[in-house]
């Protein structure tokens, strides 16, 4: 197993454990849990399959994502009543997942033989979507909508992987920087309110 295996198995569990959050916060039943956690899990994944034409897509090859998704909100379902400040563990748990997700997408699309701004793209699109749809069937302000910054970490963290992979860096260390400076940048937005100037003019 590769770590971008790793970071696959990973993006998916933890984008399903946000999605399984937001079911116990609205109070929803198991099948709710699952619902939101598949959706969550593989949204993003799913809709990068279908614009690079890598069909079927990526859970239909490796059911083993269904699976995680799954068990991910089964524990979510018994546990969650247990964590004190979801919200809280719902953002955090989704900035990690933004940021793995990120790098991952980039490099399926690379790998995809892409060019290197379509890599971007669909890293972005990995890291975003799952949460978009989970926002929007949850009924939560959408991710597009947040006035910190959020698309931008994972736009940050596609854009340094695929740069250092033009440069020849190996992939591990790549992706390793490339996390690491996403999920910071996620969580200092979260943390001290970082936003990009907003749109001003009367």
């Amino acid at each position: 197993m590769d770590v971008f295996q790793l970071l696959d198995y990973a993006g998916v569990a933890v984008f399903a454990a946000t999605g399984a959050l937001a079911a116990s916060r609205k109070r929803l039943d198991v099948i709710g849990f699952l619902f939101l956690a598949s959706m969550t899990g593989i949204g993003g994944g799913t809709l990068r399959d279908l614009i690079l034409g890598l069909t079927p897509v990526f859970w239909v090859k490796d059911p083993v994502i269904l699976l995680v998704c799954a068990a991910t909100a089964l524990v979510m379902y018994f546990a969650a009543q247990w964590v004190e400040h979801r919200f809280t563990l719902l953002l955090w748990l989704d900035a990690a997942g933004l940021a793995a997700y990120a790098v991952l997408g980039a490099q399926i699309g690379l790998a995809a033989g892409v060019e290197n701004i379509i890599a971007i793209v669909t890293g972005v699109m990995t890291a975003t979507f799952g949460g978009i749809i989970r926002d929007v069937v949850s009924h939560e302000p959408t991710v597009l909508l947040r006035q910190e910054i959020y698309i931008t970490a994972a736009l940050s963290g596609a854009t340094i992987h695929v740069t250092l992979s033009y440069f020849d860096v190996p992939a591990a260390i790549s992706a390793a920087i490339a996390v690491t400076f996403a999920f910071a940048l996620r969580g200092g937005a979260m943390m001290f309110c970082w936003t990009l100037p907003a749109y001003r003019r009367d």
